[in-house]
């Protein structure tokens, strides 16, 4: 019979020993330019051994520009896995030893051209926790200043503006899908009915 937990029983457990899996071996299956894949064999709670395929990642960043009319700085990139052009929020994979707001700082700046002033840590999202360690922390920019922007080789992207209600229309569409930029549509609304108060630094 199933066992049914609610909330605040849940979150106060201290352990999910009858959850947890314990890792036992590490194969490397490719590493290439971005993806490090490997194979772990864990030991399930219940005795069983399985395979666990995952990618890891370094971790990345995602920043939502504030403009001082309220719009938002957005992108539109060509997405080969899903064939199509993506509308996103200016994201970006951290620098080895390279901390979280000084990678939101350069992203930002080489992708957009823009500087900002005040920055708010929203919280972070797993995009795919099925496959891949990859956590993204989301950063709001304000007071924001135009400069040159300092893109990759091969990083072809125009650069937006966009009203927040306009996003969230796109995505009762369809036609935004993003996930992490949906993620922060959700972080921008919060703010915007007043159940979350950035601490802006």
């Amino acid at each position: 019979m199933t066992t049914w937990r609610d909330w605040p029983e849940l979150a106060l457990l201290e352990q999910d020993s009858h959850l947890r899996e314990r890792s036992l071996a590490r194969q490397e299956v490719f590493r290439g330019r971005l993806l490090h894949v490997v194979r772990d064999t864990v030991a399930m709670p219940d005795g069983q051994q399985a395979t666990r395929e995952l990618i890891l990642h370094p971790g990345a960043v995602m920043v939502i520009p504030i403009l001082d009319d309220g719009r938002v700085v957005v992108e539109r990139q060509y997405r080969h896995p899903l064939g199509r052009v993506v509308v996103e929020f200016p994201a970006g994979k951290k620098d080895p030893q390279e901390s979280s707001l000084d990678c939101a700082r350069r992203e930002l700046r080489e992708e957009t051209g823009l500087s900002a002033a005040r920055w708010a840590y929203a919280g972070a999202m797993a995009p795919s926790v099925a496959y891949t360690d990859e956590l993204i922390d989301i950063w709001l920019a304000q007071s924001l200043t135009a400069g040159e922007t300092a893109r990759d080789e091969g990083e072809l992207l125009d650069v937006c503006l966009s009203t927040v209600d306009g996003l969230e229309q796109m995505a009762r569409e369809g036609e935004l899908v993003d996930s992490k930029t949906l993620t922060g549509l959700w972080w921008l609304r919060s703010w915007r009915d007043g159940s979350w108060t950035p601490e802006w630094r």
